[in-house]
């Protein structure tokens, strides 16, 4: 009988001395000895060992990698609720990704809309006056004012002062968003060139890339006789706007439109009234109207715009004829005129801001990788589960699967080498079978390594103890 505290004997060498073990150093087992059986890793051990390589974060991920086995929705609540979340955002990234597209060819075409602009023309006449003692008098003037404003800046008790004579706080309720010079490119003042002649007749503004912007325009000038101004406004328009000659746009239906809308507009024209060559794609077999205005009977579809350009022409400025008498009191006399603005959609900037909040997805990326992971670990640990649990319900004919499985791929790995002229490094090795770990002689090792741990842990806890006395 082995006594306590005696390794245990080698049952399997038949009569040798037993051998004793040192329990500060590891001893492996006799040769005679084989050793303790271990279970072969589960599948995604290796890549659970350590953290994941940048290249395996890097690579490119699909939504099916966010999918987890139907066994895990299954068996768990949080499964069939995870798997809901999943197709809810797939519908929902689908949706975004229409509309996306949708505001993204919408943001292509400048989007305007109409709005009607009060043009106030306002002056007033100020007498001379004689010299005095002290004072040097002066000369009969005259003060010419253009201003305006949007209507949906006016209140209705405002739609008739222009906003030089309004109150200090009528002035900041009713101040535009855009100054009245933005929505022109050019105003021109011609007087009578009778009274100031021809050289100094014209009053003129003209945009510039260093213009300041302004409120209004004001001109002085001396007389003392009824003055007539004829104003010339030129709108600014953004894309710039072309006239239509006077054929093309009866034809079309618009006398003032950008140069791509109006090529829009013919084509339409042209589909509408079938005029495209049912043979040659590319040609148009003009009617009476286009015949008309382009001098031919038959064009190409890549001549249009060259075409269409000669029918274009700069817009006419907006013409507005006033009087200054003399006769008119000094309190101003106002003028008001109705001119129609083409003002950017509100919903633009919202369009834009939408579309640049989509492009910063930052915090989604770094949560569906998060996502990814997960679910990477989820189906890692299912295997796991599932690997030791086809273990423990029968321990030998798995180990037979695993060692006929090995066995095939040791067999492949040497017919793969020796296609490319390499050598079997264990010819005389016959194949060992699942029996060896069944041997006797393998409770024997079994014994050694767990009488090695536990002499190993009485060491540790009689240092540990004699330390804690030491310090008491």
């Amino acid at each position: 009988m082995r006594q306590p505290g005696q390794p245990p004997m080698n049952m399997g060498m038949g009569g040798q001395t037993p051998m004793r073990f040192n329990p500060q150093q590891p001893q492996m087992p006799p040769s005679g000895a084989k050793r303790p059986m271990q279970l072969p890793p589960p599948p995604g051990v290796a890549q659970m060992a350590g953290p994941r390589t940048q290249t395996v974060r890097n690579r490119k991920r699909r939504n099916l990698d966010r999918a987890i086995m139907n066994e895990i929705a299954e068996a768990y609540p949080e499964g069939k609720s995870y798997v809901d979340l999943l197709a809810i955002e797939s519908r929902l990234d689908a949706l975004l990704l229409r509309k996306r597209m949708t505001i993204q060819e919408a943001l292509k075409r400048p989007q305007k809309i109409k709005k009607k602009m009060r043009v106030f023309i306002s002056h007033v006449f100020l007498p001379g006056r004689e010299p005095r003692d002290g004072d040097p008098g002066s000369i009969p003037m005259w003060e010419l004012r253009v201003e305006g404003r949007l209507f949906e800046d006016c209140a209705p008790n405002q739609l008739d002062l222009p906003p030089s004579q309004l109150s200090n706080s009528q002035t900041m309720a009713a101040r535009s968003k855009r100054k009245f010079s933005t929505f022109f490119k050019s105003l021109v003042i011609e007087l009578d060139k009778d009274i100031y002649g021809p050289d100094n007749h014209l009053v003129e503004w003209h945009r510039s890339p260093h213009t300041s912007e302004t409120d209004g325009f004001q001109v002085k000038r001396p007389g003392d006789r009824d003055v007539t101004c004829t104003i010339l406004l030129s709108l600014d328009h953004q894309p710039m706007k072309y006239k239509l000659q006077s054929n093309l746009a009866k034809l079309l239906g618009i006398a003032l439109e950008t140069r791509p809308r109006v090529i829009e507009a013919l084509w339409q024209y042209v589909r509408s009234h079938n005029l495209q060559d049912p043979k040659a794609k590319d040609f148009i077999n003009c009617d009476d109207m286009l015949e008309k205005i382009f001098q031919t009977k038959r064009m190409r579809f890549m001549e249009i715009p060259q075409r269409v350009q000669g029918l274009l022409s700069m817009p006419d400025p907006i013409v507005i004829r006033h009087v200054i008498r003399r006769t008119d009191s000094e309190k101003p006399v106002t003028s008001c005129y109705d001119v129609d603005v083409d003002l950017d959609d509100p919903l633009r900037t919202s369009m834009s801001q939408f579309i640049s909040s989509m492009g910063n997805t930052a915090d989604i990326h770094n949560l569906d990788m998060k996502l990814y992971d997960l679910a990477e670990q989820v189906s890692e640990w299912k295997q796991r589960v599932d690997y030791y649990k086809r273990f423990a319900e029968d321990p030998r004919e798995f180990l037979i699967r695993w060692q006929q499985s090995q066995e095939a791929d040791l067999k492949n790995m040497l017919t793969h080498g020796e296609a490319k002229g390499m050598k079997n490094p264990f010819p005389d090795q016959p194949p060992q079978g699942v029996d060896r770990y069944l041997q006797p002689d393998m409770q024997e090792g079994a014994f050694r390594y767990f009488y090695n741990r536990i002499c190993r842990l009485r060491k540790e806890l009689e240092m540990g103890i004699n330390a804690k006395n030491y310090i008491c």
